[in-house]
């Protein structure tokens, strides 16, 4: 055995594979890695459709950035909604876009690429990609907020070494990693509880779909924003009474929302840190919609002892966000979130196999992972009380 096979078998010495196995693996590389292997598997007819889907992978890694702002631009210039008003010729585009027409061309030539337009004829139309957009606030809010992102990523082995100054993104998310978070004022939570509440909608659907609320009495969704989910609880379960726990800038939107809502009368909003003060009681059933995921392991386990604290010895908690190693969007939760939530300054994406961990630390049980529609969005966790 040569020294690097003799490396890697000693690193996967723990694993629970045999050692040919690793072997293997590091056989694979070194042939993945030889430039005449790849002449070979481009030109043999077996091999030649996995090499070229793994060339077209890789390119789609790198150029990832670039269709992104393709598709900034066509938010931004409003074009699906254009479109959405029927098929438009190059020159009516030009016209509505304000772009010269090799300019207009190659931006409808990009999108026609990524599926977000068609080509009709003379005419353009909406694309699969574009057709969804259409309508959609929280897709477009979730778009042009990536923004701020894409500057905080721009260097990313210093943003990893801790090199960087501070982030767009953790100035954003004002209460991210945040002990002074309570005396936060109306301006600072002002731009981020708008954004959390145009993109809630879609998630509170998916919670609500596939866990019936209307079974208890009292729900306090924690850290709950403007009310966003609250709201959408109270139209699946007329006689639910509702409590809210954020900071009190945030509690103060929750409050004029639940008004406009019409729900004032059973819904209420409490101005509050959860990481600092006991929460309020009274609930049955509590809910943290995307919490846990922005706080680092201490304080998601202070969170998650203070839900148990205020939850009756028969109380519920549901768990509601994206987690790593969602089958068929893996990518989403160490990759994106991985990434983001590091620009962010605080929080961790976790599987729900590590958050059913934590969950029975902090004293639950009976813990159970529900299907949601589309995964990628959401996942949820529900979990009961047990003694502690």
């Amino acid at each position: 055995m040569n020294s690097k096979l003799s490396a890697v078998a000693e690193a996967g010495a723990a694993d629970d594979a045999p050692p040919w196995w690793h072997q293997w693996r590091v056989w694979r590389d070194q042939l993945l890695g030889s430039a005449r292997f790849h002449r070979f598997a481009a030109a043999f007819p077996l091999t030649r459709p996995i090499a070229r889907r793994r060339a077209r992978g890789l390119f789609d890694l790198m150029a990832g950035f670039v269709y992104s702002q393709v598709l900034m631009a066509c938010v931004q210039m409003r074009l699906f909604d254009i479109l959405a008003e029927g098929p438009q010729s190059l020159q009516a585009l030009c016209r509505r876009l304000d772009l010269a027409e090799p300019q207009a061309l190659r931006l409808l030539s990009a999108a026609v690429a990524l599926d977000l337009v068609e080509r009709r004829g003379a005419a353009y139309g909406l694309g699969s990609l574009g057709a969804v957009m259409v309508g959609n606030t929280a897709l477009v809010a979730m778009i042009e907020h990536h923004a701020s992102l894409y500057r905080d990523l721009a260097d990313p082995v210093s943003l990893l070494r801790g090199e960087r100054p501070p982030t767009e993104l953790g100035s954003y998310w004002a209460y991210a990693d945040n002990a002074a978070a309570g005396e936060l004022g109306a301006q600072r939570v002002a731009d981020y509880s708008a954004l959390m509440a145009a993109s809630q909608p879609l998630i509170a659907d998916q919670v609500l779909d596939a866990y019936p609320i209307g079974r208890h009495r009292c729900l306090l969704d924690v850290g709950g924003g403007e009310g966003v989910f609250l709201c959408a609880a109270a139209r699946r379960a007329p006689s639910l009474r509702l409590m809210l726990l954020d900071l009190p800038a945030v509690a103060e939107r929750a409050r004029s929302r639940f008004a406009a809502a019409g729900i004032a009368d059973r819904a209420e909003a409490i101005g509050g840190d959860f990481l600092n003060r006991p929460l309020p009681t009274g609930a049955d059933v509590a809910s943290l919609v995307r919490v846990m995921f922005d706080h680092h392991d201490d304080n998601a386990m202070r969170i998650l002892r203070a839900v148990r604290a205020a939850l009756p010895a028969d109380g519920t908690l549901l768990v509601a966000e994206p987690m790593a190693g969602t089958k068929g969007a893996e990518p989403m939760g160490d990759a994106y979130f991985g990434f983001y939530l590091m620009a962010m300054g605080s929080g961790r994406s976790r599987t729900p196999q590590r958050l059913s961990e934590m969950l029975q630390a902090a004293g639950f049980g009976a813990i159970r992972q529900v299907p949601t529609r589309i995964p990628l969005q959401t996942g949820l966790l529900v979990a009961r009380c047990t003694s502690v």
